[in-house]
């Protein structure tokens, strides 16, 4: 029975065989290959546990880096060769690479388009495995089987040979790895028969370009199954036959072994930010006596467990494809930073120490992260729905961040800034959090640090963004510079985007403040977020940058990107205003506004809701609506602002049956940015039928409803509670809520308090084929509280 309440059925009596079938069936639903094509290093990592240090996945093209820091590299399904298999698979973080091989030795990986140029092999996806947890392939040109899992801090690798004279496992450790950018510097030895460690210290791009003085060390100790026949070594002067170690750059070893047919070799490998003793530690706690058939068996427990805390049924087996795999990105995203002894690294390059609570263990782990630029229209809600720990962490992660750096962070490798949008939305992050009831943290301290992200710019870092603030502060939004994307304290090349995004944070820490009773704060704040008006262009009705003499850029193009827009243009981020939607409806006018943004999703729909068919991940920043990039992600949402919810749950649907494919081309879009579990969370909390446009950063936060995919949904609510959602007459065309009710008393508004839907309970939708324009047009969302 433990297993069925904590996977959230509303079911007295099981038997368990019916529980550990319906459990399989979640595990079954997911399959990490989808979008695969054009995806980003730490999208594809199926040999990983939720939010794992140890991410271990098959490398098509890591070693040829990332010119640029951010774009696709890593695993290709439209590539068929395998160059190694990697341990650490983070936002601006990668490395420590292991490859069987047998025959000829080769310490470089080779070329894609040059067959035996390298170690790499040929593979056929027919005989590959992947699934949350586990991962498997026959690497053709060796006829050697690899096998992976992980817990969370260690790696497990089984390879199971032919018989060879010439068999090895090679350990490239001094070169780049996906996101890495440049090797500063690397050791690898065995310390002896059946023992090695090893680090590698890292310069990504976006550390060069944003924290300078940062790096990012990676550090393993693990253990092989069986002592090799010899040792050698290489690093970029060459090869040595029987040495044990090597360093510097390029630095590796192979360990040589003579193989009988279906010889299996294993390797555990420890891993930490902090050292290599922290990464033995590691090993020695969660790795000690544990085959890899029961770390799998563990990995894919705990992913059932994980998954099982949201149920879905009805709809077709396509939509719960969907759902759980962008559920199982959702949880995969950010990945801990600190060891089982609390450990984590910090910019400075000392080790900071997690605090424990009165039981004796650690209140919080430490994470990497990429931005969480969008992230308040999906994964922060997930978290918030059912997962808050996810979010305490996040939490804690930035005043950690905050407490040695005097800034957050937005995006974070081992402390260092790596955000790449020169914005920031941790402010708005942690004050939702404190709206929906998370505040087991120093609440001052956080106010504080939340205060000066929307208000200070003095010896603000650039890798904490928002270096304008001062500019939207004086004037009221941000001016708009000339130049090559550049932001200073007199404004930005992406000043209308910058005014949009800080008006909606200043709302938030607002709203916290009015909590807090800072009456003075909550005033200045609250006439910040009004910034949108400043560039708001009466006469077309679209956001416009404008200069700092009050003037609007001339030449003006709504469709152009880049220009006072960061990844969107003017029609997409006109919508941007989701701290007062009836301002923004009263500014454009409620018809216009309504028909405009209606043709704008049936035009779009063309273009399967972002860029077409063009494999990029900003194919669709020149298009009217952009479901594969953060800024539209609420847009189709808006009309239950503005007296039409039929069309928030036409377009909703319509975005998750057809943007969201199944395959590995065709995932999230064709040309999608998916953030460590953005867009995946999105199709869960939209499937749902549940969402928020402000990103719960209300004084009173509400949850805004819309035509769930499933006809039955139960939800383990992150505070204990149960919730039921039940779609009535569901089905492909039936896609309209005709009428609803929560708990046994009717709803008629498209919108509930949150508090009152996280007491738990059922809420009935009942669906037609048709829009009943009655339901939910009284009493429109709350714009402005």
């Amino acid at each position: 029975m433990k297993t069925a309440i904590r996977s959230g059925f509303a079911i007295a009596i099981l038997s368990l065989a019916t529980i550990n079938l319906h459990a399989q069936d979640v595990l079954s639903y997911v399959d990490p290959n989808i979008g695969t094509a054009h995806s980003r290093w730490f999208f594809y990592t199926p040999a990983a546990v939720p939010y794992g240090m140890a991410k271990l996945a098959p490398s098509t093209n890591g070693h040829y880096g990332n010119a640029s820091g951010w774009e696709a590299v890593g695993y290709d399904t439209r590539h068929n060769s395998i160059e190694g298999f990697v341990h650490f698979h983070e936002w601006q973080v990668g490395g420590v690479s292991v490859m069987p091989a047998t025959g000829e030795l080769k310490i470089k990986p080779g070329e894609l388009d040059k067959p035996g140029s390298g170690y790499r092999s040929h593979f056929d996806r027919k005989n590959q495995i992947a699934q949350p947890g586990y991962y498997k392939v026959l690497l053709d040109d060796y006829h050697i089987t690899a096998e992976l899992t992980a817990t969370k801090h260690v790696g497990f690798h089984r390879y199971t040979f032919p018989k060879n004279d010439r068999s090895r496992i090679i350990f490239d450790i001094g070169n780049t790895q996906g996101e890495s950018g440049e090797v500063r510097d690397a050791g690898v030895k065995m310390t002896d028969a059946t023992h090695f460690e090893g680090y590698v210290i890292t310069y990504p791009k976006y550390v060069k370009k944003y924290d300078p003085d940062g790096q990012v060390q990676m550090c393993f100790y693990g253990e092989v199954s069986k002592a090799p026949a010899s040792v050698g070594s290489f690093n970029n002067e060459g090869i040595k036959q029987q040495s044990k170690e090597a360093k510097g750059k390029g630095a590796g070893i192979f360990l040589n072994y003579k193989t009988q047919a279906n010889e299996a070799i294993e390797l555990k490998v420890g891993l930490s930010y902090t050292s290599i003793a922290n990464a033995k530690a590691n090993l020695a706690a969660e790795a000690t006596g544990l085959t890899f058939d029961k770390a799998k068996q563990q990995a894919q427990a705990t992913w059932r467990t994980e998954l099982g805390k949201i149920m879905v049924q009805g709809g077709d087996r396509v939509s719960k494809v969907k759902f759980y795999t962008g559920l199982f990105h959702g949880l995969l995203g950010r990945g801990i930073a600190n060891d089982v002894n609390g450990s984590f690294p910090r910019h400075d390059g000392t080790i900071g120490r997690l605090p424990k609570d009165k039981q004796g263990r650690f209140s919080y782990n430490f994470y990497n992260t990429d931005a969480i630029w969008g992230a308040y229209w999906n994964l922060t809600q997930l978290w918030a729905l059912a997962y808050p720990s996810h979010y305490n962490d996040y939490v804690h992660t930035q005043l950690e961040i905050y407490k040695e750096r005097s800034w957050f962070g937005d995006g974070i490798a081992n402390s260092n800034f790596v955000s790449g949008v020169g914005t920031n939305f941790v402010g708005l992050t942690i004050a939702a959090a404190y709206q929906v009831g998370i505040r087991d943290y120093d609440v001052n301290l956080a106010y504080q640090a939340i205060r000066a992200n929307e208000l200070s710019g003095k010896d603000r870092k650039e890798g904490s963004g928002k270096m304008d603030v001062d500019a939207f502060v004086k004037y009221g939004y941000s001016p708009y510079l000339d130049g090559d994307y550049n932001t200073d304290s007199t404004g930005s090349h992406f000043s209308a985007s910058h005014t949009l995004e800080y008006s909606f944070s200043a709302f938030a820490a607002a709203q916290m403040a009015k909590n807090l009773g800072k009456t003075d704060d909550y005033k200045l704040l609250i006439k910040n977020s009004n910034g949108w008006r400043y560039i708001f262009d009466k006469d077309q009705k679209l956001m416009r940058p404008k200069r700092a003499d009050g003037s609007f850029i001339d030449k003006f193009d709504p469709a152009e990107p880049w220009r006072g827009f960061q990844e969107g243009n003017a029609i997409q981020y006109t919508y941007f205003v989701p701290q007062n939607p009836k301002g923004l409806v009263d500014a454009v006018g409620k018809d216009e506004f309504n028909t405009r943004l209606n043709n704008i999703f049936e035009t779009s729909e063309n273009d399967g809701f972002s860029g077409g068919k063009t494999i990029d991940a900003f194919a669709g920043i020149k298009s009217l609506y952009n479901h594969g990039n953060q800024p539209c992600l609420h847009t189709s949402w808006l009309f239950n602002f503005s007296g039409k919810p039929w069309l928030t749950q036409k377009w909703t649907r319509a975005i998750c049956d057809e943007f969201y494919g199944i395959e590995p081309i065709h995932g999230y879009g064709y040309g999608q940015d998916e953030d460590q579990g953005q867009l995946g969370s999105w199709y869960v909390m939209a499937s749902l039928g549940l969402f928020d446009v402000k990103g719960f950063t209300d004084f009173r936060p509400i949850v805004e409803l819309s035509s769930p995919v499933f006809n039955s949904a139960n939800i383990a609510l992150g505070n204990g509670k149960k919730l039921n959602i039940q779609a009535i007459n569901n089905s492909k065309t039936n896609v309209y809520i005709q009428s609803a009710s929560f708990n046994g008393k009717p709803l008629n508004n498209c919108w509930l308090y949150r508090d009152e839907l996280m007491k738990g309970g059922k809420l009935v939708l009942r669906m037609g084929s048709k829009p009943n324009e009655a339901w939910g047009v009284k009493v429109p969302p709350p714009s402005v509280q």
